[in-house]
């Protein structure tokens, strides 16, 4: 799941980044991984709610394109699928979401 709050202050948008408990069965530690982090595997920790849920915000700049994925255990890659669109990843065979801002 993801929220985007736009900031009337600044050029930014608030955005929470959200995964549901079912989809982590068991999970230990999630990061939220991405260009807006460069693509640091420890930089963006999530946080795991009293509900199971783990998430994190972070602000990003407005009008621009984010790509990211999500690491559980340090070992398996997840897609949003809140996500504004998928692209390529450049460096597997496999899919990066994409956020539009």
């Amino acid at each position: 799941m993801i929220e985007k709050t736009y900031l009337k202050t600044k050029p930014e948008c608030k955005v929470k980044f959200a995964l549901p408990a079912e989809q982590l069965a068991g999970a230990k530690q999630v990061f939220l991984v991405g260009d807006f982090n460069n693509w640091d595997e420890s930089a963006t920790p999530m946080r795991r709610q009293k509900t199971g849920v783990f998430a994190s915000t972070i602000n990003l700049e407005k009008d621009k394109q984010y790509q990211f994925r999500y690491l559980v255990d340090g070992t398996t890659w997840l897609n949003d699928d809140s996500a504004d669109a998928y692209a390529q990843s450049p460096m597997s065979s496999e899919h990066n979401c994409v956020l539009h801002l």
